[in-house]
């Protein structure tokens, strides 16, 4: 789920960027500490907007630098338990497949991709159900559940996300249009020839 955050914090302006325009000195640096951060309480940061700079700052005994008081707006995404997310793989294993869900990857495992026996075709890079022959590689554009969410601090590869597409209406966005029209009852289209003439 995508959010945005209101922010009060304290920036740290050094003291080779005294001449220059508070709010944009303050913006570059509350961006280069905040984006592309994850936080355990806010989830992945994707930007900082909006900053607002106090004018009045602090010296502190032993440091050059100028603090003041800021506030302003963290776009973030934090992934949640139980919610439902459209990706596209990025990586296929002999595990799994890891889907990317917005600015972060999210893990299916074998034993929840679907409800069939799965070989790992490791020359096309693709999970193959025995009974169905449904395939999943890379491309392949898929609904899932986030079940498991440990998100880490720091870069985003240190956070881990579980996600399930073994429950109805999940899985490979063309199986679940398979299903909705058996459950209609249409028959599958069948590829047409072109008459010869």
């Amino acid at each position: 789920m995508y959010r945005l955050l209101h922010i009060n914090d304290v920036v740290r302006i050094p003291p080779e960027k005294f001449g220059q325009p508070l709010e944009q000195v303050a913006s570059e640096v509350l961006r280069s500490t905040y984006e592309g951060v994850v936080m355990r309480e806010f989830g992945a940061v994707l930007a900082v907007l909006n900053v607002s700079v106090s004018n009045v700052g602090k010296i502190l005994p032993g440091d050059g630098a100028i603090f003041h008081r800021a506030s302003f707006d963290l776009l973030v995404y934090s992934p949640i338990v139980q919610e439902v997310v459209e990706g596209e793989v990025v990586e296929v294993t002999d595990f799994g497949v890891f889907v990317r869900i917005g600015p972060m990857d999210g893990l299916v495992h074998v034993s929840q991709l679907m409800d069939d026996f799965i070989t790992y075709d490791e020359k096309r890079g693709a999970l193959i159900g025995k009974e169905t022959n449904r395939v999943v590689e890379k491309g392949t554009k898929v609904r899932c559940r986030i079940i498991t969410v440990s998100l880490g601090s720091g870069a985003s590869r240190s956070s881990k996300i579980g996600m399930t597409m073994r429950q109805p209406y999940l899985g490979a966005l063309s199986w679940i249009e398979e299903d909705l029209k058996k459950a209609r009852g249409e028959k599958p289209e069948k590829a047409t020839e072109e008459p010869k003439k």
